[in-house]
């Protein structure tokens, strides 16, 4: 049996070779991260073996550097591990000498395979990184659409200030009707009647008829707006709006391929209350293999909801804050879920109404949800169970 230690980096890799029993056969030697590198890597373990089940190929998931290469293997019919960075980590310092090189790393890789002290995820790592890339392009495509949006309102807080008391929101979908039929008051109140309240009636699914028609007119007609000089706003605010549209578009996409992706995980983590699919989703690929974390106090320090200490001498701040380390993604996601959470299981409730009774102020009582709610993923991802609430004892 031979062992491939692989160091990744992002232009080329390193590579170790050695047998189950430890002797080194091919000693450190580069590739590039291309079809070039693979090929002369092959053409060195041809001279070893021919037979692909004697080779077991060992890398650490370092960023997405490792992504090309082990798809790369798994298609051409080869055993790979991905390990965890921290389990090679910890036989680093197992090392006398201690060092941190290439071709030391690779070599260390391949023992780590060799004694079995690694524990390799079940989870699919190509597959958990699409989830990842998923996620977070979906955070992008929403945060620029609510970009654009605070950007639209501006536009019609200038031209048109009584608009946003006409719905519940400027961008529900009659609004919008109206607005891109519409986008000044000069031209909402010259619009045609019968067929202003088409558009309503259509949009709203019979909700608004020719009496909003009306009263849309008549507050255009007597607006405090800023003239539309040379037809500027109009054309920025209908510029805003397709794009808002595009972008809400594409997201909602995401989200189907992302809840399409959840499902193959077969993960508790969407029986927490507050965590559906999309924060599910986040949360899962965000953490990764969970058993990387040997408790919840680990966890909740890698998400950063865990206070930072504001100490100077010998003084100590009274007031701990979040020290938002680790993924901003995961934060938010966490974050997100305790807040609905608290609204929706009676446990999380109860630990809410604690806080509030001890006198905290509301984001100060959702940052202690948030660290409970981070306990709850790390004991429903450990063990794989659906979450079950543990009210407290009122006897």
């Amino acid at each position: 049996m031979f062992i491939v230690g692989i160091d990744v980096a992002k232009r080329s890799h390193e590579a170790t070779v050695i047998t189950s029993e430890g002797q080194v056969v091919q000693k450190a030697f580069s590739i590039r991260n291309n079809c070039m590198g693979y090929n002369l890597m092959m053409e060195k373990l041809r001279k070893l073996t021919n037979v692909k089940s004697q080779i077991v190929f060992a890398m650490e998931s370092t960023a997405h550097y490792w992504l090309a290469l082990y798809t790369r293997l798994r298609k051409d019919g080869y055993k790979a591990i991905v390990l965890n960075p921290i389990q090679t980590s910890a036989m680093r310092e197992m090392s006398i000498r201690k060092t941190k090189t290439d071709s030391k790393d690779s070599f260390l890789i391949a023992e780590l395979i060799r004694f079995g002290r690694y524990a390799q995820s079940n989870v699919a790592q190509d597959k958990l990184l699409a989830l990842k890339e998923l996620c977070r392009n979906r955070y992008y495509l929403v945060d620029m659409a609510s970009d654009l949006k605070r950007k639209a309102i501006a536009l019609i807080d200038r031209i048109f200030p009584e608009y946003e008391t006409q719905f519940e929101t400027i961008f529900c979908k009659s609004s919008i009707a109206v607005l891109k039929k519409y986008p000044t008051p000069k031209k909402l109140a010259h619009a045609n009647l019968s067929k202003l309240t088409e558009i309503l009636l259509d949009s709203s699914n019979g909700r608004f008829g020719e009496w909003k028609a009306q009263e849309l007119k008549s507050l255009a007609r007597d607006s405090f707006g800023v003239e539309d000089c040379e037809d500027i706003y109009s054309m920025l605010l209908l510029t805003m709006l397709d794009e808002i549209q595009s972008l809400t578009e594409k997201a909602d996409e995401l989200e189907k391929r992302i809840s399409s992706l959840l499902k193959e995980f077969d993960s508790t983590i969407t029986s927490v209350p507050g965590i559906g699919p999309i924060l599910g989703a986040c949360i899962l690929s965000e953490i990764g293999d969970v058993t990387r974390f040997r408790s919840a106090d680990k966890l909740t320090a890698y998400i950063g909801v865990d206070p930072s200490v504001n100490q100077s001498g010998e003084y100590i701040s009274d007031h701990a804050h979040m020290s938002k380390r680790g993924s901003p993604y995961l934060r938010r996601a966490v974050w997100m879920a305790s807040i609905v959470a608290v609204q929706r299981d009676p446990m999380f409730r109860a630990y809410y109404d604690k806080k509030a009774a001890q006198g905290l102020k509301y984001m100060n009582i959702i940052g202690h949800v948030t660290k409970k709610m981070t306990a709850v993923i790390f004991a429903i991802l450990r063990d794989n169970k659906i979450y079950a609430p543990v009210l407290p004892d009122v006897s």
